[in-house]
C-alpha cells in the first residue's frame, strides 16, 4: 500500500511541479467524494463543480471550493475552471443520460456542442465536454488519477471462489459483455445457467441486477466490464457495498468485474458482506 501510495505521491510531483489547482467536476454517488479525498491526502488543490441534479449536498461540506451548476450548464462550468486556474479536470460520479433529456435547459454553448455531435450516446456526449474543455486550456484526465490503489486487481477478491457453474457463467458473459460495452449500450450483464438475464441500458447497474432478479431470482452471475478502449477519464465502472446489497436481493451469487479498470467503492466493507453471504467476487 505504502508503494502505490508514494508513487502516486511522485507522480503527482512530476506532473505538478508548480502546485497546479485541479478541477473535478461531479456527478451523483460516492466516486466524488473519493476524489476530494485522495487529492486531500496527496496536498493537491482542487476546485469543484458539481451538478445540480445528481451530486450530493453534502460536498459543500467536504469540499473547499465549490461551484453548482445545472446539468446543461457547459459554460458556466468553463468559466468557474478558468477563473480558478485549473488547467487539468476530471469527472468523478455518475450523470444519468435520462437527465441528458429529461429537459434540462442548456446554455448556448452546451446547445453548439450538441448540435456538433454526430451522435449522443456516452462516449460522444462526454467527448464533446472534453473537446469544448481543450479549447479553453483544460485537459480532462483519468478520473482515478488520485484512487490507483482502489482499482480492483486480478483473482479471486473474497474466501469463496467461483463454483464450475459459476466459472462458466463468467466465461460466457465476458464475451457478451465486451460486445454490448464495445456498443457502449452498457457495461453489466447478467447471466443464469449460461443465458443471458438482464442487458445494462441506461437504468445502470443495481437497476440491472434487480431487474434481473424479477426474472429469474436465483444463482445468477453478475458480468461488469470496461470497454475494450475503456477511456478512464469517464465512465469508469464502478462496484461498491450497495452492489453486493442489490445481488444479495436478486439472489446473485458471483460478481466479476474488469481488473485494473473498475473502481471498488469501500473495499473492505464489500468484500466483508460478500464473504459474510458467501458471495464471490473476482477480477477478471
Amino acid at each position: 500500500m505504502a508503494s502505490r501510495r508514494f508513487t502516486n505521491e511522485f507522480a503527482l510531483r512530476d506532473n505538478n511541479p508548480d502546485g497546479m489547482r485541479y478541477g473535478l467536476i461531479a456527478g451523483n454517488g460516492q466516486f466524488p467524494f473519493l476524489v476530494i479525498e485522495g487529492a486531500r491526502k496527496l496536498g493537491a488543490e482542487l476546485s469543484v463543480v458539481a451538478i445540480r441534479e445528481e451530486a450530493d449536498p453534502r460536498i459543500d461540506e467536504v469540499a473547499e471550493d465549490v461551484s453548482w451548476v445545472g446539468i446543461g450548464q457547459l459554460g458556466r462550468m468553463i468559466s468557474h475552471f478558468r477563473k480558478q486556474g485549473v488547467e487539468k479536470a476530471m469527472m468523478a460520479g455518475q450523470v444519468k443520460h435520462v437527465q441528458i433529456f429529461s429537459g434540462a435547459l442548456p446554455d448556448m454553448r452546451m446547445v453548439k456542442m450538441l448540435w456538433r455531435l454526430p451522435k449522443r450516446n456516452t462516449d460522444s456526449l462526454i467527448g464533446g465536454v472534453a473537446d469544448e474543455m481543450e479549447k479553453e486550456g483544460i485537459e480532462l484526465i483519468d478520473s482515478t488519477f488520485f484512487l490507483k490503489d482502489q482499482l480492483a486487481t486480478k483473482g479471486c477478491l473474497t474466501r469463496r471462489k467461483p463454483n464450475e457453474t459459476e466459472a462458466e457463467n463468467i466465461e460466457y458473459g465476458l464475451g457478451i459483455a465486451s460486445e454490448i460495452a464495445r456498443l457502449d449500450l452498457g457495461q453489466t450483464i447478467v447471466i443464469r445457467a449460461k443465458a443471458c438475464v438482464a442487458i445494462e441500458a441506461m437504468e445502470g447497474t443495481d437497476a440491472t441486477i434487480r431487474r434481473a432478479g424479477e426474472l429469474a431470482n436465483g444463482k445468477l452471475t453478475v458480468v461488469k466490464v470496461a470497454k475494450p478502449d475503456q477511456d478512464m477519464r469517464f465512465d469508469v465502472p464502478v462496484v461498491g457495498v450497495p452492489t453486493i446489497e442489490t445481488m444479495i436481493q436478486a439472489g446473485a451469487t458471483c460478481l466479476s468485474v474488469t481488473a485494473g479498470k473498475t473502481l471498488i467503492f469501500d473495499r473492505e466493507a464489500m468484500v466483508a458482506l460478500a464473504d459474510r453471504n458467501k458471495i464471490t467476487m473476482v477480477g477478471s
